[in-house]
């Protein structure tokens, strides 16, 4: 996953992705392929080359020791994320619908009228920058683990907007983002319909297939038009991921 995310973001690009996977994919983008690759995190560290190991916050010493700019959120999120600045972000998902919404706030597990909110089932840990990232990128790139239970009809909440219910929804609520351009899971890739902006399977892992991906997504979906087997990581991707986890914390999670 880290792999496959690393390989959707490009040099020179302005990125921002948070700690755990989206930053072991974020730095392995630059380290392979991205060397103009400028980073920053919700909390305001611009420019860091991790030390020691990934961080364990967003704001952690092995960051910001040598950051080129420490400032706060209002300047990540408020500034640079929401002027559309932003090229690209990652954020992760509890749950995940078809148009590409996220939920991180909670699961009711049920249909609710419309606008009501009881306590949920599950409380989740909330949005943090990932509804600003998903309002303001210019693209951002979701990672999941692929399983029934996430990749549902329609989310239970948009914590942060992907297309909403479909093309122009989000022209119609002013955000200056793009959305969602891939969903990079555990068992491949999914992309939005360039027509319908529902998401299609893009390609797979070698390990899986399209019939895995449909039998673990919570609505009947179709094949990408230029669908294909996604190529293995090669023996120098793997050792540029291994050298940033140089810890091994991710591996061992």
């Amino acid at each position: 996953m880290a792999i496959a995310t690393g390989r959707e973001l490009r040099d020179g690009e302005l990125a921002i992705f948070g700690v755990g996977l989206s930053m072991l994919a974020g730095y392995f983008a630059r380290e392979n392929h991205a060397p103009s690759l400028r980073s920053f995190t919700e909390g305001g560290v611009f420019g860091a080359t991790p030390v020691g190991g990934l961080p364990w916050g967003i704001e952690c010493t092995r960051i910001s020791s040598n950051a080129t700019a420490f400032t706060g959120a209002i300047d990540a999120l408020g500034c640079l994320v929401a002027s559309g600045r932003c090229d690209v972000g990652i954020v992760g998902a509890a749950q995940v619908d078809k148009f590409g919404n996220v939920n991180t706030t909670g699961i009711w597990g049920e249909k609710l009228p419309k606008n009501t909110f009881p306590p949920p089932k599950t409380r989740l840990n909330g949005s943090g920058g990932a509804n600003d990232i998903a309002c303001g990128c210019k693209r951002f790139v979701i990672m999941a683990a692929h399983e029934r239970k996430r990749f549902v009809e329609r989310v239970d909440y948009i914590s942060s907007p992907g297309f909403l219910d479909g093309k122009g929804a989000r022209e119609r609520y002013g955000f200056i983002g793009g959305g969602p351009s891939a969903i990079v899971t555990t068992l491949g890739i999914l992309r939005p319909n360039p027509e319908t902006c529902e998401f299609e399977i893009s390609g797979w892992f070698s390990f899986s297939s399209p019939e895995e991906i449909r039998k673990y997504t919570g609505w009947v979906i179709r094949l990408g038009a230029e669908a294909a087997l996604i190529p293995d990581p090669s023996p120098r991707e793997l050792a540029i991921l291994r050298k940033i986890d140089i810890t091994g914390a991710l591996r061992k999670s």
